[in-house]
């Protein structure tokens, strides 16, 4: 067995590389798709003639390489999306209509159907029912709002 491997090394070094890729399925982490490419670069060198001592300086190379400079590249691509605006702060930016009068200290509005406690963001804003309000902030079960814009 190990005398037909010797023989062919890039058979070996191929079927390496099949199993770490396979591997990478399982964890995900792109770590062991890095060594899989490695062990590609190595068989390639195995193909070319190259004794086994630089096929395996090829992998490790090969593999370190796409480790330090095309892993963290990738994993930063894949991490990032668009990031979901979940819980109360979904509001923010929202029309509200005033139900009841609300001033810097408190009152009413009805907003995505629900109502909610109200503010106002200054002193000297003051709205009546009936009037359509934007929500700039949630401030606990609070919504902070101010004049809607046209």
């Amino acid at each position: 067995m190990f005398e037909w491997m010797s023989d062919h090394m890039w058979v070996t070094w191929v079927g390496l590389g099949v199993v770490l890729a396979v591997t990478e399925m399982v964890s995900l982490d792109l770590v062991l798709l890095m060594f899989a490419l490695g062990a590609l670069a190595a068989a390639v060198a195995s193909v070319l003639g190259a004794p086994l001592w630089v096929s395996v300086l090829v992998l490790g190379v090969v593999s370190v390489g796409l480790l330090y400079f095309v892993r963290p590249p990738m994993v930063a691509r894949l991490h990032s999306g668009p990031t979901l605006t979940s819980g109360h702060n979904v509001l923010i930016g929202r029309v509200g209509v005033v139900v009841e009068p609300v001033a810097e200290f408190g009152g009413r509005i009805q907003l995505a159907g629900e109502l909610w406690s109200a503010r106002t963001m200054s002193k000297t804003e003051h709205f009546e029912p009936g009037t359509e309000v934007l929500v700039s902030a949630i401030d606990g079960a609070t919504a902070v709002v101010t004049t809607k814009e046209s």
